[in-house]
């Protein structure tokens, strides 16, 4: 008779298995557990994201300085045919649109402790929710407000890749009495304000002209779509030797270029998130065919993620040598009695 399969036992065989995260593989190593019980576990569960945010108030901790980040992950199913939630999507790791599941994460950044946690996510689902991806930044930052407001998270700024630089939420963050340093594109309307202007004139933000000064601490202009008056600053921002970005922020305090790119820098973690995630729990490697299948398997790898990540920090460590240790017992086992001689 085989046991019923729970969540805290498909989430420890993610903690510890280290490249094949299939159901089959589960059975195989899991005693008393069968491949139909954890099936029925996963259509069976409901792994909600609030229950992410339930678990990070344990392990975060909280900055006035701290940063909200957003971005989104494509979860590679391009080899799938029959897996609900997939569509069609630009995977910014692939440079190309692959087939997969859109995950959109909200990450928590102590500048102080160079340290982040991931604290809600979103699943991109349109034809079930008939919501696009800036509709779920637009959710999780509001929750997040509203945790703020409760005395539960605190943060001074919001950071995002450049196709979420729109209008719309530059000014709900704005209106939060929260700061934005956000990428824009090359292309994106701009006019300077310089002392005397009596309206505003539009041209592509490539295309303007800087000052040593301007180069140094910024200029004031005014984005296309923006209410009347509202002025922001405009720098060019140096990445790398062959990279410059536009990043405009509503910051009002005395600035200069390095003191954006260093806050500009904080985005990064979200990336780091994402690469870890991918690596370390196999977010992308359930075969389930249904979508609360599906749903269950990536909240749970996110929790995984989770434990891994306060471990590290705990042992003062990377998630990456913390999995691979687990290793590290088998391999002296099997140097000392080896079940398979080479001579």
């Amino acid at each position: 008779m085989y046991a019923k399969v729970r969540r805290e036992d498909y989430c420890q065989f993610l903690l510890v298995s280290q490249i094949n995260y299939t159901l089959t593989y589960f059975a195989e190593h899991a005693e008393g557990f069968s491949h139909d019980a954890a099936t029925r576990y996963l259509k069976r569960d409901r792994v909600r994201p609030s229950e992410v945010w339930e678990r990070a108030q344990g392990q975060i901790v909280v900055s006035e300085n701290g940063f909200l980040l957003f971005d989104d992950v494509v979860l590679d199913k391009n080899h799938s045919r029959e897996i609900e939630m997939v569509y069609k999507q630009y995977s910014g790791n692939e440079k190309r649109v692959i087939r997969g599941i859109g995950m959109v994460n909200c990450v928590y950044v102590n500048p102080e402790l160079g340290q982040f946690w991931e604290i809600d996510y979103r699943i991109y689902d349109p034809q079930t929710d008939g919501k696009d991806k800036h509709q779920h930044v637009e959710e999780m930052l509001l929750d997040c407000l509203l945790r703020g407001d409760k005395g539960e998270l605190e943060f001074k700024g919001v950071l995002m890749d450049i196709w979420y630089a729109t209008t719309k939420l530059m000014l709900l963050i704005w209106r939060a009495h929260k700061l934005f340093y956000c990428p824009i594109k090359p292309n994106r309307a701009v006019s300077e304000l310089a002392p005397k202007v009596e309206k505003y004139t539009y041209q592509k933000a490539e295309t303007l002209l800087w000052t040593e000064e301007e180069e140094e601490f910024g200029k004031a202009v005014h984005l296309r779509e923006f209410p009347q008056g509202m002025e922001l600053k405009l720098f060019r921002v140096a990445i790398s030797t062959d990279s410059t970005e536009f990043i405009v922020t509503n910051d009002e305090g005395p600035l200069d270029t390095g003191a954006v790119r260093e806050a500009h820098g904080f985005r990064w973690k979200v990336e780091q998130f994402h690469r870890e995630i991918k690596q370390t729990t196999g977010i992308e490697d359930c075969q389930c065919r249904s979508a609360r299948a599906q749903r269950n398997h990536i909240g749970c790898a996110v929790m995984v993620w989770q434990r891994l990540k306060t471990l590290a920090q705990q042992n003062f460590t990377t998630v990456y040598q913390l999995k691979q240790g687990l290793l590290d017992d088998y391999i002296r086992q099997q140097l000392r009695h080896p079940s398979i001689s080479f001579a």
